[in-house]
């Protein structure tokens, strides 16, 4: 059965985002990127909340295209165009680059989807991750943690009630100070 990964990125502090949804501070350089690229080409399909695939559709269906974009990011570009998307969203009305829209997460239907065969399924934005985390759908949980305090943001992990118990499986720390989390439930 193919595993629910969580990727996400956040600041020592704990945010993934300003508090007006600014990611600027992220230090992303090819290293890193290339790490994304080689964990990213083997998934089987990305699920995102419309949010992230607002973000990411705005961006990467031409970033190969473009002179200043680093060998990572035309790899990166490829990638993202070529692989299956879920987009979550109650109010996006359709979706391009090999994108399926799903109104709700439905905890039977995700289970399917995992049953399916393919590679692992990439799940990206913290909104989406949160729902994902209080239905049990998550398998792994890679968390990158950039050095750098924002001060103020949008938390990666809403407040709950429930206590997930974790196991460290992986660490592993970037040449720019970025330090990966690998956590499985």
């Amino acid at each position: 059965m193919r595993k629910i990964i969580l990727t996400l990125q956040v600041s020592l502090d704990g945010f993934f985002e300003g508090p007006n949804g600014e990611i600027d501070w992220h230090l992303v350089d090819e290293e890193l990127h290339s790490h994304f690229n080689e964990q990213l080409a083997s998934r089987g399909a990305f699920l995102d909340g419309r949010v992230t695939y607002d973000l990411m559709a705005g961006f990467w269906p031409t970033a190969d295209q473009d002179p200043s974009s680093t060998p990572a990011m035309v790899e990166f570009a490829k990638i993202w165009r070529d692989m299956p998307k879920i987009v979550y969203s109650r109010t996006l009305e359709r979706a391009d680059w090999n994108t399926t829209v799903v109104r709700d997460v439905v905890a039977e239907d995700v289970l399917a989807l995992k049953a399916q065969p393919g590679g692992d399924l990439a799940l990206g934005g913290a909104e989406l991750a949160d729902t994902f985390r209080r239905l049990g759908l998550i398998d792994e949980y890679w968390i990158y943690i950039h050095p750098v305090l924002i001060g103020h943001g949008k938390p990666l992990f809403k407040p709950s009630e429930d206590r997930t118990r974790l196991t460290l499986a992986e660490t592993r720390a970037f040449g720019n100070g970025v330090v990966l989390l690998r956590y499985t439930g």
